[in-house]
């Protein structure tokens, strides 16, 4: 028999990996923190509603470039928290089928417990290391892979390098989306290493964020979106980015190349598997 789920109470809570906090908002929403950095927001009545402007991008990028919302699409989410983009995901294609991977296993615990997620086979939640979950899938088996894992404010290393983009790109299927929420700071050293690393992988890839993150001008997230077939780019997809509460532009072609002027990140001593 399943446990009966236990309605949200804001507080502190231990969890595998340190401290999650959990707020309520005057919106209704919730506000999920682990050690510190806002990670989920939940809006209980309205699982299409996406507080964190990286998670709109990243749906308007898959709408874009998967329309019929009858599609029975397989999303792999690597890094889960509350699941907010996998619960927003469900929604908008309701024949879809989702994994989303966790290495806490008690905040996946309290995810189910305080939110009314999706069930399996809708959305399963699957405690492990990310990158040892791709490794362990077989080829060919997902349409959309994203990946918002993060340890604190940073992706952990062994997220980003050629050899674990290689493994994406095994899993997905032909013509599938990689969608990568890279974070940086103003200088864009990170971003720009990660943008040359999927581009060595991939085919075609599409950059979203705010212009001024672009330009170097502040701190904050680029959506890098890539596959082997096309990538979304389309004028209906620009207007949506730019008529968003917090305005973003696409980069793509050559322009989204040029912008992954780093090194291309390589596995290494310091690149083992460990914290997600």
């Amino acid at each position: 028999m399943a446990t009966a789920r236990s309605e949200p109470e804001p507080g502190s809570f231990e969890i595998s990996t340190g401290v999650a906090e959990l707020a309520f908002d005057r919106e209704g929403g919730w506000l999920l923190t682990v050690n510190g950095v806002q990670s989920s927001h939940i809006a209980p009545a309205r699982p299409d509603l996406l507080e964190f402007e990286y998670m709109r991008q990243a749906v308007a990028a898959v709408e874009d470039r998967y329309p019929d919302r009858s599609a029975g699409l397989r999303f792999l989410h690597l890094g889960a928290a509350a699941c907010a983009l996998p619960r927003a995901l469900t929604h908008t294609y309701p024949a879809s089928r989702h994994v989303a991977v966790e290495i806490d296993a008690e905040l996946a615990r309290l995810a189910r417990e305080w939110f009314d997620l999706p069930r399996a086979p809708r959305l399963r939640i699957r405690v492990g290391d990310a990158r040892e979950v791709v490794t362990g899938l077989r080829e060919h088996t997902r349409d959309v892979v994203i990946r918002d894992a993060f340890a604190e404010s940073l992706t952990p290393d062994h997220l980003k390098t050629a050899e674990f983009t290689q493994a994406v790109r095994r899993v997905l299927a032909p013509g599938g989306l990689y969608i990568a929420n890279c974070g940086d700071r103003r200088d864009l050293k990170s971003v720009r290493s990660e943008v040359a690393t999927v581009a060595e992988v991939f085919a075609n890839i599409t950059l979203i964020a705010d212009p001024s993150m672009f330009k170097g001008r502040r701190s904050g997230n680029v959506v890098v979106v890539a596959s082997d077939g096309p990538v979304p780019d389309s004028p209906e997809l620009e207007r949506r980015l730019r008529s968003d509460p917090e305005p973003a532009r696409l980069m793509t072609g050559d322009a989204a190349r040029a912008f992954g002027s780093g090194a291309v990140l390589r596995d290494g001593p310091a690149t083992r598997p460990g914290t997600v």
